[in-house]
């Protein structure tokens, strides 16, 4: 594969491609706009911290940007509407939410979210946002102009289902994409691991090191670039390839060789050996192929529609903070994200503007979800044995809205 040599450059204030619209609101004018103020209607333990709202998501975000949770979000996971045109229901046919903004007007809708996210998060802080071919692209150039392209961390393929026949006239769409940002260079990250397969192992260390029998792979101990210090200097009579430099001094090339960590070929040419140590497995690459939504009736579901695996969140919310740091979701759906917050013991606050939403969240933070392919209603006993049993969280809602979902609540304290 080849590999560029960077160069250093001056920074331009054109470096960052714009969209520009006739409906593009500026920062300011969005701070001051006004939005409605919240209530508690309900919670599962006095002076819980966690946190669910029932209302519009920009009412949300600025009521908590005005009350105190300015820079202190440590990590926002978001799965919004993908622009598809499209009504979704849940397992019982109730419409769990419309997506049916497309072009500027979904570009902006996201916009102005983003544009208070960013300033709730922490100097520390992460950013991740799902999305599928139709707005992925678009929507990473008004991210760029947000957080900035520097601060642009990965782009992520996850493969979403297993292949498809529908394939006649183009190639089969098994795939979506994770976006994810930081405010800053300093921000959490907790490396993640993949654990080694012997398969795996035999692939990547093929080799053998007669001398301890241990396995290794081999790899180059040349660099691109030129130096004229030592790395750039003949060792053992020979250069580094051209338009390269050695890795290490001559001398620490002649510690390695004397650690029997030097591989030699038969016509005499230099590669390291890199021995196998399996304790911390692979980290993590950019291709996602672990983490399948629900394909089979044998799964545990809450049966909304879009619902996302809780082990790739459950990677996310590892790699991206620390225990009892605050995650927000406010495109909340069947509350994965905070499910998942909850297990790795973060504390959360999730949003939407969804009955069927609330409702499915409330019984999964509270009861067992159901398999996938279970479509009977079953009436819950309130005998039922808590999910998660150090689950406490408030329910807040704008006056108007409380009727909407107290009863349910009531229902299932």
């Amino acid at each position: 594969m080849a590999t560029g040599i960077p160069k250093k450059k001056k920074s331009s204030k054109n470096s960052i491609i714009e969209l520009k619209y006739d409906i593009k609101i500026n920062k300011e004018d969005l701070l001051q706009s006004h939005y409605s103020c919240y209530t508690d209607i309900w919670r599962t333990q006095d002076n819980a911290f966690n946190k669910l709202f029932y209302g519009d998501n920009l009412d949300v975000l600025l009521y908590l940007l005005n009350n105190g949770y300015k820079n202190t979000v440590n990590l926002i996971y978001i799965d919004p509407p993908y622009s598809t045109s499209s009504v979704f229901v849940n397992r019982e046919q109730k419409v769990a939410y419309h997506d049916t903004l497309d072009g500027y007007d979904y570009i902006e809708f996201l916009r102005r979210r983003f544009l208070i996210m960013y300033d709730l998060l922490s100097q520390t802080g992460s950013f991740y946002i799902h999305l599928d071919e139709r707005m992925v692209f678009p929507i990473k150039i008004i991210l760029d102009e947000i957080f900035g392209v520097c601060n642009f961390r990965a782009f992520i393929t996850r493969k979403k289902c297993s292949p498809k026949n529908s394939t006649r006239t183009t190639y089969g769409d098994i795939s979506d994409y994770i976006l994810f940002y930081s405010k800053t260079k300093n921000y959490v990250w907790n490396r993640p691991y993949v654990a080694w397969s012997n398969e795996k192992i035999i692939e990547q260390y093929p080799c053998i090191d007669e001398a301890t029998g241990r396995r290794y792979k081999k790899v180059p101990i040349h660099a691109p670039g030129v130096r004229n210090g030592d790395t750039g200097k003949p060792w053992r009579g020979m250069m580094p390839p051209l338009g390269k430099h050695w890795q290490y001094t001559p001398e620490k090339l002649d510690m390695l060789d004397a650690a029997g960590e030097i591989a030699w070929s038969k016509n005499g040419n230099p590669r390291r050996k890199v021995f196998f140590d399996g304790k911390q497995g692979i980290p993590m690459q950019n291709i996602w192929l672990d983490y399948q939504d629900f394909v089979n009736q044998s799964q545990i579901s809450t049966g909304y529609p879009t619902e996302k695996n809780i082990e790739m969140l459950k990677t996310i919310i590892s790699a991206s903070s620390n225990k009892g740091d605050i995650v927000l979701d406010c495109f909340a759906g069947s509350g994965t994200t905070l499910s998942a917050a909850e297990l790795l013991e973060r504390r959360w606050i999730g949003v939407d503007n969804s009955q069927e939403s609330i409702q499915t969240i409330i019984s999964r933070l509270l009861f067992e979800e159901q398999s996938y392919g279970d479509y009977v209603i079953k009436r819950r006993s309130n005998s039922c044995s808590r999910k998660l049993t150090k689950c406490a969280f408030q329910i807040f809602a704008i006056e108007k809205d409380k009727n909407n979902i107290i009863s349910y609540c009531n229902l299932n304290k």
